[in-house]
């Protein structure tokens, strides 16, 4: 079966191609995590990519119903990995939602949050501001890196969890270059939501890479990875990110092993999704196509390219129970599942839920503002299965997930606190 890595470019953009494969088998509909909150055949994958057939045809209207059935997918990917002729139905919603935001526009809200993106200056400043001023607006739950509303504001649900804000940011808080020891070198790219919000994440891997005796190199004029633009449909903001991105890399990875990324979202967005957005510039594809080897997940690079296994295996193991969640563009994406398990087995209780591929419900920005109910009926079977776990930790190596479930465990009233793998690698390393 040809996997999601392997689709050729021209089966993506052609709606009507992939709409003809289909052979309605089905086998994507009890897997598919929109259809499981809301049981409708418009809203399932052959639903999909019928419309979108049609739609390439001109057999269908690119109206509000059709824009609302379009964002209504929340891109897990599981019906690309069951669907037994291996159809892009995640690759072709993606590229109608520029269709989309070209016709409608972007909300104001997804307008201001995409021109962040763009500037690191202006989004540094927000978000000291926003640090200064967040309990005015909301209860602190330092124990998740979370925060609730006091009051309903604009987008934001008052009976919602959302991450909260860091003092500074990791890449304003270290040092460009870190000398651990000068034998190896990888650089870092940490992802917004780990830069901004769950610090700890980077200031672990950066323990692990001193323990490790790893120089760490922090580029610091990365950029988001633009996946949040590019699921929503604004493709200038991912042109825009992905072009400044490839540029900077170029000029030090020959001087680095790897860049490593303790977020799948990231990762999958820089050494996949790149190539497929670039079709239609070649250059630019041929560009991304190259950096791809030398990116990886954190965990996948330190269980493959270390003996960060061995070094956890002589300390002390915790009788703390964890259970793992598969983030979608880890597992499905990118084919790293065991790499976290493996290494947070040598220092904890490692234990599965009934089903960790079930998706989280996190979906995107759209789904997270303007679909919110479905994000939060998504999120239910999830926080069940942590709680049945009767694990203290649940850990999953991707920031959006944390978002999302950290946000259906207190819907639940689930007492289990999240962490990514690496925060738990790094504080077991500090035992004795």
């Amino acid at each position: 079966m040809m996997s999601k890595k392997q689709k050729r470019p021209e089966d993506i953009f052609n709606f009507s191609e992939t709409s003809d494969a289909c052979i309605k088998c089905g086998m994507c509909i009890p897997v598919c995590t929109i259809h499981n909150v809301n049981a409708d055949e418009v809203t399932s994958p052959r639903g999909f990519i019928d419309l979108l057939g049609a739609y390439q045809k001109g057999n269908l209207e690119l109206d509000k119903t059709a824009k609302d059935i379009f964002e209504s997918c929340f891109l897990c990917t599981n019906c690309v990995d069951i669907c037994p002729k291996a159809l892009p139905t995640d690759m072709v919603i993606e590229q109608v939602r520029a269709d989309i935001a070209e016709k409608f526009g972007l909300a104001w809200f997804k307008k201001a949050f995409f021109f962040l993106l763009r500037h690191r200056f202006t989004m540094d400043l927000l978000f000291k501001l926003g640090y200064v001023f967040q309990t005015c607006g909301f209860k602190i739950k330092a124990e998740q890196q979370s925060m609730e509303p006091r009051f309903r504001l604009p987008i934001i649900k008052k009976d919602r969890l959302l991450p909260s804000m860091g003092k500074t940011s990791f890449l304003n808080a270290n040092p460009e270059n870190i000398d651990n020891g000068g034998k190896r070198r990888v650089a870092i790219f940490i992802g917004c939501l780990a830069n901004y919000n769950y610090t700890e994440i980077g200031k672990g891997l950066l323990d692990i890479l001193e323990a490790l005796e790893i120089d760490a190199f922090i580029p610091k004029k990365q950029l988001c990875c633009g996946a949040p633009a590019y699921f929503t449909g604004d493709f200038d903001t991912v042109d825009n990110n992905a072009k400044k991105n490839i540029e900077y890399f170029e000029s030090f990875i020959d001087e680095v092993e790897a860049i490593i990324i303790p977020e799948a979202t990231c990762s999958a967005m820089i050494k996949i999704d790149y190539e497929h957005f670039f079709h239609d510039q070649p250059e630019w594809q041929e560009r991304a196509r190259k950096l791809k080897d030398k990116v990886f997940m954190a965990t996948e690079w330190l269980q493959h390219h270390t003996h960060l296994e061995h070094l956890l295996s002589a300390k002390a193991k915790n009788d703390l129970i964890v259970t793992y969640h598969d983030p979608c563009h880890a597992r499905k994406m990118q084919g790293v599942h065991n790499e976290p398990r493996n290494l947070i087995k040598q220092s904890y209780v490692l234990k599965e839920m009934s089903d960790p591929n079930v998706c989280c419900g996190f979906g995107g920005v759209t789904m997270q503002t303007e679909k919110y109910h479905f994000a939060k009926a998504a999120g239910v079977p999830k926080a069940a299965m942590i709680k049945e776990t009767g694990a203290q930790v649940v850990s999953a190596e991707c920031s959006a997930c944390r978002m999302q479930i950290n946000d259906s465990l207190y819907q639940a009233e689930v007492d289990t606190i999240f962490k990514n793998p690496i925060e738990l690698i790094a504080e077991a390393l500090k035992k004795q």
